[in-house]
């Protein structure tokens, strides 16, 4: 029987104390947290004092530190996602961060300033939507590693077992982890996104799954995060698995997507698509081998589907990737590189088939992971597509549903489901359910890494690239192009935060917040402003000649044209960037 932790709590609070008293039935434990030496113990429940004030919560996310002390942060709602395997998976849906210190007086204003901006940040990351957890599951491995553990693996708490690239409270929870006898207080919750579906073909009712568990190395936002790091986590890096289940049968399809694991960056510079730039000074196949080396240990053989635009700015990348697959040597990656927006331009989407077909021989042979009614494992999965484009949103989502579904379809015939000749394809129902929690997938990994929802997910919801769908997409565009150029430097801090890339010593004084902006960044938009204002007006209150008025239009137009273009020259310095941590620097 696999360790859990516990489901309901009753959070107590005293001036003194934090007590949290475990309400499953038959438990009699207590966590007692000091809020002056911040020191954890376990004790039971006689010793919570009379007086404490008490509210239900749904779980402990961790502790984290700021300017003004220790913060705990706990989960105060949550909601049903369905049952995985007969175990309830939950969805966060509220949290509290409640401070350890009872006043802030302590502080000087610019302290109080400081821990102002990082609790924003703190609540910022936990209104991103997507964190999921289980209290008697372990979330964070595939089907396929959880059948192929040891006794002692099956012992280890939760926290202990749990696959850390997945764990987005692994920072929080530090001080739980060296207390065993706290382990069943807190749970490992996953960022990304589960939907869990009863469905019905032929009369036959089955679960149907995806989960895609976003990794939390080398986490960020689109732009201020490309490429890989020191040790060969990819940006953007996500694991996605389809699960299904019919009549104690179970079969699993998993996926990756990451960005292009080299050192590479695109910073915002106020551009519609900054240029991306290859590092020159870096060795890159040190971490690429490293990459590609984790990722046979983990999932085997490897096909990299390389999506990218084969001219342009994205050529330089797609070259440089086809030729470091070439020098790592290793036949266990293979490449392939599909220009999705060549071979689909002009809404020709039946194209994506070319490369479906493609790979179909492949696909076939690293299978999928099933097992019968009797827990006998009858085929593993030996092999992984590992899809990216840019920003590994839109085109890797498109291509991984499609993939998604030829496992599918051989999965519900073997199960049973599908009767011999049938195509899924046909079943209206399912299809609608299919495509419209792939196109779910796209949106919130989308919303998680470039702050709006995903582009094309018409054509995911209805298999057809609409008129709307484009208006929508421009919409997202533009919102997209506001938040990486003006509120993603918050992002990327509030996450290198709450993940503990950048740790608060309460000894400091200074952070790096304070960031002296010179005079460009508030001179020349306004000159900017007023020079167009002119323009405009000199256009309306005509002179009293011709000549005249051009000269005035001429002359404020320049002015506005003139600061404009300055300003687009000095993009990278008028943009939100991250103050936190200095990212691998990549000029």
């Amino acid at each position: 029987k696999m360790a859990t932790a516990y489901e309901k709590f009753n959070l107590h609070t005293t001036p003194e104390k934090f007590y949290i008293e475990a309400c499953d039935d038959g438990s009699n434990d207590v966590l007692s947290i000091d809020r002056v030496s911040t020191e954890m113990i376990l004790t039971v429940r006689k010793d919570i004092p009379p007086h404490a004030v008490t509210r239900p919560i749904c779980g402990i996310m961790g502790t984290i530190r700021l300017v003004a002390g220790t913060y705990l942060i706990v989960v105060t709602k949550k909601k049903k996602v369905g049952d995985l395997l007969g175990h309830a998976v939950w969805k966060a849906m509220d949290f509290d961060v409640i401070s350890y210190k009872k006043t802030v007086l302590h502080l000087t204003d610019n302290q109080m300033q400081d821990n102002k901006a990082f609790l924003s940040m703190i609540n910022s990351v936990l209104l991103t939507d997507g964190f999921y957890f289980a209290t008697d599951y372990d979330l964070t491995h595939t089907l396929q590693r959880l059948a192929n553990t040891s006794p002692e693996f099956q012992e280890m708490s939760l926290l202990e077992r749990a696959d850390q690239r997945f764990v987005w409270n692994g920072h929080l929870l530090r001080e739980f982890m060296p207390q065993p006898e706290l382990h069943r207080f807190a749970f490992p919750v996953v960022h990304g996104f589960i939907i869990m579906k009863s469905c019905c073909i032929n009369g036959k009712i089955f679960d149907w799954n995806i989960i895609s568990r976003r990794s939390c190395f080398r986490a960020g936002v689109r732009y201020y995060v490309r490429g890989i790091d020191s040790e060969g986590h990819a940006a953007n890096f996500v694991e996605t698995e389809q699960i299904v289940q019919y009549s104690g049968g179970k079969a699993s399809f998993v996926q990756t997507r990451g960005s292009i694991p080299f050192y590479w960056s695109q910073r915002p510079n106020l551009k519609y698509k900054p240029k991306p730039q290859i590092s020159k000074t870096i060795d890159h196949l040190d971490g690429f081998q490293r990459h590609f080396d984790s990722q046979i240990i983990i999932y085997g053989k490897q096909v990299i589907l390389n999506l990218i635009d084969q001219k342009g700015s994205e050529k330089q990348l797609e070259q440089a990737f086809d030729k470091m697959v070439s020098s790592l040597g290793n036949g266990m990656v293979k490449y392939i590189a599909f220009d999705f927006h060549k071979e689909c331009s002009r809404m020709r989407w039946h194209r994506l088939q070319i490369l479906v077909d493609m790979v179909t021989e492949m696909q076939d042979e690293y299978g999928y992971f099933l097992v019968d009614v009797d827990g006998n494992v009858l085929v593993q999965q030996e092999g992984m597509f590992r899809s990216n484009c840019m920003d590994c949103l839109d085109r890797t989502n498109v291509i991984q549903s499609l993939l998604a579904r030829r496992s599918l379809q051989s999965q519900l015939e073997r199960l049973g489901v599908l009767h011999m000749g049938q195509r899924i394809e046909d079943q209206s129902d399912f299809e609608k359910i299919y495509k419209n929690a792939w196109a779910d997938n796209a949106n919130a990994c989308a919303k998680q890494y470039a702050g709006t929802g995903a582009l094309k997910t018409d054509f995911t919801r209805t298999g057809k690239r609409t008129q709307w769908g484009l208006v929508m997409d421009g919409w997202n565009s533009m919102i997209r192009y506001y938040k990486n150029n003006f509120s993603d430097g918050f992002r990327q801090d509030s996450i290198d935060l709450f993940l503990g890339n950048y740790s608060i010593d309460e000894a400091d004084m200074t952070t790096p917040l304070h960031e002296t902006k010179d005079w460009k960044f508030l001179t020349l938009p306004i000159i900017m402003v007023v020079a167009f204002s002119m323009c405009i007006i000199c256009l309306l209150m005509a002179g009293d000649t011709w000549t005249e008025t051009l000269a005035y239009v001429l002359f404020w137009g320049t002015a506005s044209f003139v600061t404009a273009g300055v300003i687009l020259f000095n993009g990278r310095e008028f943009v939100d960037s991250p103050k936190l941590v200095q990212k691998e620097k990549m000029d």
